[in-house]
């Protein structure tokens, strides 16, 4: 079976969804999935009614590519694979690929890792999404949403002993490549497929991939069964409406489902903070302020899980920072992060190489741990230390800071940052939305307003932990966390205000208002509501369907009551 490359879809180009992801998008039933590997002769397959859909759509919607890196004793790591052939990736970006898939030399993984990076795109890319897909994403939860500016990297490596080369062992990574942050979804994924990959080679990946093109898409809220080289994956991708801290995933037996998954992202974070347990409620403020932080691990594994973990740390909020699970001395961004001749920048980096302990050693935040314990062990709770006794290359484990938390330390770590009255207040009264005026705007955010009403409404008159509360709202309010989700909801009610607009326009009387004006003004309005119509389904403006119908339906009453020749132009101007 040949591989499907760049003569079957020229480079960069998307075709229609596949059949699958259109029934998962407007709610009809998938068709079966066809069974792995079944040989189809041309790049279109005909879905019965007569449409020809392009290959790699299905693919697309969940990954960029499988790159397979390999070690060359005169190149070093070098990708061997890309899959499929047509999928684009800049040197620049193969570069990073190739040296965040293998572990560094002192880390001494023999047998199986699994471990996940992520990385710059390159800029000057030109960007190919979905529409459809990127209506998906406004139904995720903020800190899922996609970030056009990176990948992720999932990676299986396998070193062992194999005297038959010269180097004396088999080195290779198995490596999704996906804008998708659906961490445990993918490392599921290749511990599936990866082991029998590692023997059967490009013939079964193929296999593999043509499995994952036949998927359907990755719509938020809906229960997916997504089959692979003869497992079945059941799975939910969370949307913005669950409740944070459950899971909406029925956990019944199904005799044709292998494995169910009740998260698609999240990481064991008792597992993680362990070691730092007692300091997690500090970690969570460092986080929470974007303060620059590098967790020096013995492997990418635990370097990469703890970097996840603590961004997790302050879910719901997203982490508006960088964040680098892994993190080499190769790295395009190296000098940019390292360099001395400035503050340390907002990001949270996973380091293993020892180099690191003298380069990053003006960090103000550092985590050295430890290898992580498996489920069930409790390992010994590392110190705080101050950032002075960090010199040595074996330095001991534990959270060099000099920092000193706002909060008293509680037995229960806390999850979420409460949300505030103040924001609500920033929003202009219903009443003052007049259909015949332009939406009011929202007030401006005033930060000292706003920490006067800390005093009198503020979590230190409620929560059991006690400390200067508003010292840390203070610097929060400094942090690019707090702006990141500022900017979300000062969007959030941006689009309110404009769907409140349209549902006070559809109230009126627009028939009668016609009467009293002229037919400049009459076109005026007719643009004007056309071009509403078209910011609703460009913004997905929270406005209810009647909403929208009735006022096409005024639009095309409207236009009727116009001389024909201005009816003919106006309906020219856009479908109403």
């Amino acid at each position: 079976m040949a591989l499907r490359g760049p003569a079957a879809l020229e480079p960069g180009t998307r075709g229609l969804l596949d059949e699958t992801t259109v029934a998962a998008a407007d709610g009809r039933e998938a068709s079966a999935p066809v069974a792995a590997g079944a040989a189809v002769e041309d790049d279109e397959e005909d879905d019965g009614r007569g449409r020809g859909l392009l290959r790699w759509d299905g693919f697309s919607a969940w990954l960029h590519c499988v790159c397979v890196v390999g070690f060359d004793l005169e190149l070093g790591q070098a990708v061997e694979v890309i899959y499929p052939q047509h999928s684009k990736l800049t040197d620049k970006e193969k570069t990073n690929i190739c040296y965040l898939s293998f572990p560094d030399s002192n880390s001494g993984c023999l047998g199986d890792t699994q471990f996940c990076f992520r990385f710059r795109q390159s800029s000057g890319r030109r960007v190919s999404l979905h529409c459809l897909l990127d209506q998906f994403d406004k139904d995720l939860p903020v800190y899922l949403k996609k970030d056009p500016a990176y990948f992720y990297g999932y990676v299986y490596f396998r070193q062992v002993r194999d005297k038959t080369l010269k180097r004396g062992y088999f080195q290779k990574s198995l490596v999704l490549i996906s804008k998708l942050p659906y961490i445990h979804f993918f490392h599921t994924v290749l511990k599936q497929i990866a082991p029998e990959y590692f023997e059967k080679s490009e013939p079964y990946l193929e296999a593999a991939c043509n499995d994952v093109d036949r998927w359907p898409a990755p719509v938020p809220g809906k229960t997916l069964h997504l089959p692979i080289m003869g497992v079945v994956m059941k799975v939910r991708i969370p949307t913005c409406h669950d409740k944070p801290g459950t899971t909406q995933i029925v956990q019944q037996a199904d005799t044709h489902i292998s494995v169910i998954l009740p998260t698609v992202h999240e990481v064991d974070l008792f597992r993680c903070f362990c070691p730092v347990f007692l300091h997690s409620q500090m970690l969570w403020e460092l986080v929470l302020l974007g303060e620059p932080l590098v967790v020096m691990a013995p492997s990418p594994s635990e370097s990469s899980e703890t970097v996840l973990a603590l961004v997790n740390s302050i879910s719901p909020l997203k982490y508006c920072s960088d964040f680098r699970p892994y993190f080499t001395i190769h790295d395009s961004e190296f000098k940019e992060y390292t360099t001395r001749t400035q503050a340390p920048p907002s990001v949270i980096l996973g380091v293993t190489n020892p180099f690191f302990a003298k380069t990053l050693q003006h960090w103000p935040h550092i985590i050295r741990i430890g290898d992580l314990k498996p489920a069930g062990e409790i390992p010994k709770q590392v110190k705080v230390k101050k950032l002075k006794n960090l010199k040595t290359l074996d330095s001991k484990p534990g959270v060099y800071t000099s920092y000193k938390p706002y909060l008293n330390r509680d037995e229960e770590i806390i999850k979420q940052l409460q949300k505030e009255r103040y924001v609500a207040s920033l929003m202009p009264l219903q009443k003052s939305i007049s259909p015949w005026k332009s939406p009011p705007q929202l007030r401006q955010f005033l930060p000292e307003e706003f920490m006067k009403t800390l005093e009198k409404t503020g979590p230190q008159l409620t929560s059991r932990i006690k400390g200067d509360w508003i010292g840390l709202y203070r610097h929060f309010l400094k942090s690019p966390n707090f702006d990141g989700w500022f900017k979300t909801r000062r969007k959030e009610m941006t689009q309110k205000l404009e769907a409140l607009h349209l549902e006070a326009l559809c109230e009126e009387d627009l028939l009668l208002w016609i009467q009293k004006h002229t037919e400049v003004e009459i076109v005026d309005l007719v643009l004007k509501l056309k071009n509403k119509l078209l910011q609703a389904d460009r913004e997905h403006l929270p406005v209810k369907p009647d909403t929208m119908e009735k006022l096409r339906t005024h639009i095309d009453a409207i236009i009727l009551a116009l001389p024909e020749d201005l009816q003919s132009i106006l309906l020219k101007t856009g479908m109403t």
